[in-house]
């Protein structure tokens, strides 16, 4: 399904005003309803008599059975619960999947992905990737023996010669965490479908509001979905997406078999949550934009990550396969210490070590999010040591930048931050 182009060539500049005017007219490929309107009209299934307009929470371990000789649809909350199911399939719509499974936690859910894989394996993987799924791939996997390839490169091209004989899965996220680089999904799904591998991408930063990347042919997605599906920061939650029915079948035995499912209040929180993913977005992403663009001419943010500031290549590739920018902008000052000064010294952007919230927050993602990165593959990838991320909300934007100017400012000020910038 072709995507269609939602940026000016000049990337932030108009980014806003392009926003606003181009509301939500992409038609979904079932040609039924529009995600605005899917987001809302979650799918029912339940057979409540009462006929709640919010989905029940059936709290509950285990159900009673009609027969002592065959199992209902229902029989214990692990393998199956009525609230788990309802937001399960509502994820399969968003992300145009066949089904979707819903996990304790966006870690389970990819720790789940690789049990699809055998001793001996090997996932060739982006190499800017959230610290969780490096400290997963790069010191748990090696005890089942299967090992993790960091590729130092976004294009399809990049991962085409690294493909070996044992190669079964390319793990990815587009835009990445922290540096926001994009990777080329239907590229890549090309190749790792002719070396007989599947195509996992990781679609937190964006959700399935602004890309899918089932469409273009990856056949697993994961999420965090503590962050943007959820979005009030109360839930922890995973998600896997897959579109092949056996994959399903596996991923369902896994689940099942292994028990870190989510639970019923938690799958009513994040249903909840879902409803408003919209109206979130559209308000993060547009005040994200007039943050990106207000740092990229600060003289302090030596270099500010955000997808409409790449390179004209690699933003070709964005708009190919997203539907907007998100709302999480990435910066570099020169120094650590200068950036810790900044990240202290905000007022509305509380430090925390997630993202994709209602309300505003930053971190240092080397010394938090990222901190549990081995050292071997940390020396590596060269994650900038004062990288700052915010994670931009929902606040007015001239607050949040006014926020931003100040801690600046204030770090600009200091004589002994200002030499140790060099």
């Amino acid at each position: 399904m072709q995507l269609p182009n939602r940026w000016n060539s000049n990337h932030t500049s108009g980014l806003s005003s392009e926003l606003s005017r181009c509301k939500r007219s992409v038609q979904e490929s079932d040609g039924v309803m529009k995600i605005d309107t899917k987001l809302i009209q979650s799918v029912g299934g339940l057979g409540d008599p009462h006929h709640a307009v919010t989905t029940p929470i059936y709290q509950t371990a285990t159900f009673e059975q009609e027969s002592a000789l065959e199992f209902s649809e229902y029989d214990y909350s692990r393998s199956g619960n009525p609230t788990r199911a309802v937001l399960e399939q509502q994820l399969a719509e968003l992300e145009h999947g066949t089904r979707a499974f819903a996990f304790a936690s966006g870690l389970a859910a990819i720790a789940a992905v690789t049990r699809l894989l055998q001793p001996g394996d090997e996932i060739l993987a982006v190499d800017d990737v959230y610290g969780g799924t490096c400290r997963l791939f790069s010191k748990i996997l090696k005890r089942s023996h299967i090992s993790v390839r960091y590729i130092h490169g976004t294009t399809a091209q990049d991962f085409a010669r690294e493909f070996s004989d044992r190669t079964r899965l390319v793990h990815i996220e587009t835009p990445t965490n922290p540096l926001l680089k994009v990777v080329d999904i239907a590229g890549l799904a090309e190749i790792a479908h002719q070396h007989n591998a599947l195509l996992c991408v990781d679609n937190t930063m964006l959700s399935p509001y602004l890309q899918n990347p089932l469409v273009l042919e990856a056949d697993i997605v994961v999420h965090s979905a503590t962050k943007f599906l959820c979005g009030h920061s109360d839930v922890i939650a995973g998600a896997v997406v897959v579109r092949d029915e056996k994959l399903a079948e596996d991923l369902y035995l896994i689940q099942n078999g292994e028990g870190a499912v989510l639970g019923p209040f938690d799958s009513y929180l994040l249903l909840r949550g879902i409803k408003t993913l919209g109206v979130r977005m559209e308000r993060q992403q547009t005040n994200a934009a007039k943050i990106a663009g207000f740092l990229s001419g600060h003289p302090r943010a030596s270099r500010v990550h955000y997808p409409s500031l790449l390179e004209k290549k690699s933003f070709a590739i964005h708009v190919r396969q997203a539907r907007g920018n998100g709302a999480v902008v990435s910066f570099e000052t020169g120094s650590l210490e200068i950036s810790r000064q900044i990240v202290e010294g905000l007022k509305l952007f509380p430090i925390t070590v997630s993202f994709g919230g209602l309300q505003s927050s930053v971190s240092l993602p080397g010394r938090m999010s990222h901190a549990s990165v081995p050292a071997q593959v940390a020396a590596h990838r060269q994650l900038p040591a004062d990288l700052i991320r915010l994670s931009v909300g929902i606040e007015d934007a001239d607050d949040l930048i006014a926020d931003l100017a100040e801690a600046l400012e204030v770090a600009e000020g200091v004589p002994e931050l200002r030499a140790s910038a060099g």
